[in-house]
Formats: structure tokens, sequence, C-alpha cells
């Protein structure tokens, strides 16, 4: 049986993904041991709340030279996805450095509200097996203030405003800006896919 390490990346819905993977028939490992981490088929970085403190949590456990080592599939959920990147206006702080670029602050609107927060629908940019049986019809759940600009390994963006990265990958790096974990059937789906990539 494949083994799944979530990562402590000092989050809050560390439980919610935990569950998720549950109704799907995975039993994953909340795990801060770089050894376990590196061992695991896949692995999952989850994340919510500020950049700068998640940063200096991965540093405290010295996970962040792990993190960049992993060869098999790796998935970023939420602000878990944003410390791909190589950084974040957030606290102006330096992030892992796997996927270019930076994360910057949603500009507001008249109708346009900060944080995007509820159900959006995603354009998808490039096809994937991430994204078997998903497609622009399919809504998640969104909760962030900062983005990701569209780029070379943007696989679906999503609309606030602006359009931005909703899903990267940059070759066994995945993220995903929304909650699959909160986001019913898609989630479920995306999730579902993840656990199916063939690992190295």
């Amino acid at each position: 049986m494949s083994t799944v390490a979530i990562i402590d990346s000092g989050g809050a819905n560390i439980g919610s993904v935990h569950f998720a993977l549950q109704r799907l028939g995975v039993e994953a490992q909340f795990t801060a041991d770089p050894a376990v981490i590196s061992a695991a088929d896949r692995v999952i970085l989850p994340g919510v709340g500020a950049a700068a403190a998640a940063m200096a949590h991965l540093q405290k456990h010295e996970l962040v030279g792990c993190i960049r080592a992993l060869k098999q599939p790796v998935l970023g959920i939420c602000l878990g996805m944003q410390l791909l990147f190589d950084a974040s206006d957030e606290g102006d702080v330096n992030c892992l450095g796997i996927i270019p670029g930076q994360l910057t602050l949603l500009p507001g609107g008249e109708h346009i509200r900060i944080p995007h927060m509820g159900w959006n629908s995603i354009r998808v940019h490039h096809d994937s097996a991430l994204l078997d049986g998903l497609g622009h019809e399919s809504w998640f759940y969104f909760v962030h203030s900062y983005f990701a600009p569209l780029g070379e390994h943007t696989l679906a963006g999503a609309v606030h405003g602006i359009e931005f990265s909703a899903i990267v990958q940059k070759g066994n790096f995945f993220g995903v800006q929304f909650h699959p974990e909160r986001s019913a059937q898609p989630g479920a789906r995306l999730l579902h896919n993840f656990l199916e990539l063939p690992c190295n």
C-alpha cells in the first residue's frame, strides 16, 4: 500500500485534509520528520495563514531542504501552493523557490472583496493527469488574499478581479490555490487523481 505524508506546516487545515483522504480510503501520516516525509510515496504540503510564519515553521523543523529534494508527487494546498514559489509579498519572505514567481496581494475593487472567499470555477490552460475528469465547469472553494500570477507552470487559472494561477505544476510538484478538502466532489476527484499519480 502506498504511503502519504502530510507535512506539519503549522496550519489549521491539517485535520480536514486528513479526513478528506480518509474518505478516499487513505490513512495519511501527519509529520514533521524529514525521514518520514522523504520515504513517503506521496507528500501533501497544506497550509493556512501567513507565509512568513509557515516558512519559519518549516525552517525550525529543518524541512526546507527536505521538501526541495523530494522526487515523489508533492501537492501544495492553499498557502502550501504559495510556499512552492520564490517569494511572497506577505511578510516580504523568501519561500521554497521551487516554482518561479512572486506572490502579491490581490487587487481589490468596488465589487471585488479581499480576501477572495467562496466558490469559483477554474479555467484549464493545460491538460494534466491531476485534472482528469475536471474542466471549466469544475468549481472549488477558495480562501486567500495573495495570488500567484499566470505563468508557464500554470495548469489552470481562476478569476477574481484578475486571472491568477489556481493550479500549477513543475515536475513532480503540484499546487492548488483552493481547498480540495472543502470542495465537495470536484475536490475529492482532484485528490483521487493526485493519489493515482505514478510514484518515482
